[in-house]
């Protein structure tokens, strides 16, 4: 077995982030003498507490406040931050050792305590924390996840002394600690546990920025930041804060991106996929990125529970063009799903058993749903939930008439106003439809895409799939220490959901971002975000 231990130095993801700089302006508009970048973004669903943050536009602004133990560059690659060393001997038992120095900034220490006392908050059934299946791996897991836990903190965590923790898994997983720089593991200060809710309104970080204040968060309006004067990690701002200020329309922010009055939105609109390059000459990206966008189809609903429902959703799968929606609509700016993860990460397999189910194939859809008819008739339509405020409405009304004009049934769209609302609905299992879903990576493994998404009790597993045969083959292979044969049983684990379909890939998306006159050294990372800390007001 060998030696992990996360080093100094970055390793490499296997793609490369583009790093393009924006020209200066003499006329710019957008205020650069502030030094404050302005952001595009959405709503957070919950308040900002690291382990109930499972979404992306509430990720953005904690991964701005906070620091990991180890941290991801623009490439993916991962590098100590907070953490001296993270040694084991035998990729089950983990030693860590903290850099001096830390502070939250409140002025108070970042401890080990810090890190272990977050982590039994987060994994703690009675929290209700969203994203507690990040803690799975861990010694002691099983009994405070628990719906009546029987015990209150991992036994897998002991502080030794406060620059020292130690950590044991519940199997040898060597790839566990590149994991550590997703935000569930972040530390939190003593203050957080007086009142959660109210530090979530206003979180006291040790990240290269914080909230510019009492009231910085305006819901659906903006959160204000400024530059962590007291950070000294591998994230050293640029600027001297970012705004992220929320729209309910993508149009809307392009709109504002052409009059300087944004500075950087890392999605632009499917209006604007085939002119952004030429309205924003040399301020652009259009590059993979670790995201992959599908549509869950929860076994809950009507129809589509055991054999029917499978070959319900195999059907509704095999009738979406993505072909033509990923060249009409987007330009080529998303590229066909043939797996649950992204081409961007290492290890994707464009040959997998049972990826002929995610291309379109109108006989077989229709021989598939005649299949599931015979078991139980169809009745009523087939809904897609969507947000309206993020550019879905043109593929949604494409995948639905693909399926429409395929299978002879009612398909539509369903709209929520926004992303919060709908995520709310989802997580709450309130939802009463199929509904859009998006992943972008939490950290550069495969592994991230299937354990949260499709794991039993997974934290971001909306549909509520579970599949014992998927449980086993995830677990052995992120015990295994051969990487081939880690490799193979992931690749098995994904033929079940080929075949389960819990949620139906349609595509991956690239990075296709833009920036205003007004910044340069803009990069859009691995996974679709940009580096807002390298970005500099001109």
């Amino acid at each position: 077995m060998r030696i992990s231990r996360i080093a100094t130095g970055a390793v490499a993801l296997g793609m490369t982030a583009v790093l393009i700089t924006a020209c200066s302006s003499d006329d710019s508009s957008g205020g650069s003498s502030s030094g404050v970048v302005n952001a595009w973004a959405g709503e957070p669903q919950n308040p900002l507490i690291p382990t109930n943050t499972g979404e992306n536009m509430g990720g953005r602004v904690v991964d701005a406040v906070f620091a990991g133990l180890v941290s991801y560059t623009a490439a993916g690659g991962t590098e100590n931050e907070v953490a001296e060393s993270i040694d084991s001997t035998d990729g089950q038992n983990f030693t860590v050792k903290l850099k001096e120095g830390w502070t939250f900034t409140d002025g108070t220490p970042v401890t080990a305590k810090s890190f272990v006392d977050a982590w039994n908050y987060g994994a703690l059934s009675t929290n209700a924390q969203i994203q507690a299946s990040f803690f799975d791996p861990i010694k002691g897991f099983d009994e405070v996840a628990a719906e009546v836990p029987t015990a209150q903190t991992m036994s897998g965590l002991k502080v030794v002394d406060d620059s020292t923790f130690t950590i044991e898994l519940k199997q040898p997983e060597s790839a566990f600690p590149d994991r550590l720089g997703h935000s569930a593991y972040y530390p939190l200060p003593e203050v957080a546990y007086q009142d959660m809710t109210a530090f979530g309104e206003n979180p006291i970080g040790n990240g290269p920025y914080k909230l510019d204040g009492t009231g910085a968060w305006q819901h659906n309006v903006r959160i204000d930041t400024v530059v962590n004067p007291d950070y000294n990690g591998n994230r050293k701002p640029k600027n001297a804060g970012v705004d992220f200020i929320m729209y309910n329309s993508l149009d809307t922010a392009y709109t504002d991106l052409l009059a300087n009055n944004v500075d950087v939105l890392d999605q632009v609109p499917p209006s604007a996929v085939t002119t952004f390059e030429s309205d924003l000459p040399g301020r652009t990206v259009n590059q993979p990125s670790a995201t992959i966008e599908l549509v869950t189809i929860p076994g809950r609903l009507p129809h589509f529970s055991g054999e029917e429902g499978m070959l319900r959703r195999q059907a509704i799968s095999m009738a979406i063009n993505r072909d033509q929606i990923t060249q009409q609509i987007y330009n080529k700016t998303r590229t066909p799903a043939l797996d649950f993860t992204s081409p961007a990460i290492e290890g994707w397999n464009d040959s997998l058993t049972g990826n002929g189910n995610v291309k379109f194939d109108p006989e077989a859809a229709k021989a598939a749903w005649a299949k599931a008819d015979a078991i139980a008739p169809w009745s009523g339509s087939f809904e897609i939930a969507y947000n309206s405020d993020g550019g879905h409405q043109e593929w949604v009304d494409a995948t639905s008439n693909s399926i429409r004009n395929t299978l002879g049934i009612d398909a539509k769209g369903k709209q929520y106003p926004t992303f919060a609302q709908i995520r709310t609905e989802a997580t709450n299992r309130t939802i009463q439809s199929a509904f859009r879903a998006g992943w972008q990576g939490d950290y550069p493994q495969q592994y991230g895409f299937l354990a949260q998404n499709y794991q039993t009790g997974g934290s971001s597993n909306d549909g509520d799939y579970s599949n014992p045969e998927f449980d086993r083959l995830l677990r052995e292979s992120a015990g295994q220490t051969d990487q081939a044969k880690a490799q193979e049983l992931l690749d098995q684990a994904q033929e079940v959901l080929l075949k389960d379909l819990p949620a139906v890939p349609t595509w991956y998306r690239n990075a296709a971002s833009g920036w205003s006159e007004n910044v340069s050294n803009v990069t859009i990372s691995w996974n679709g975000i940009p580096v807002y800390e390298d970005i500099e007001k001109n």
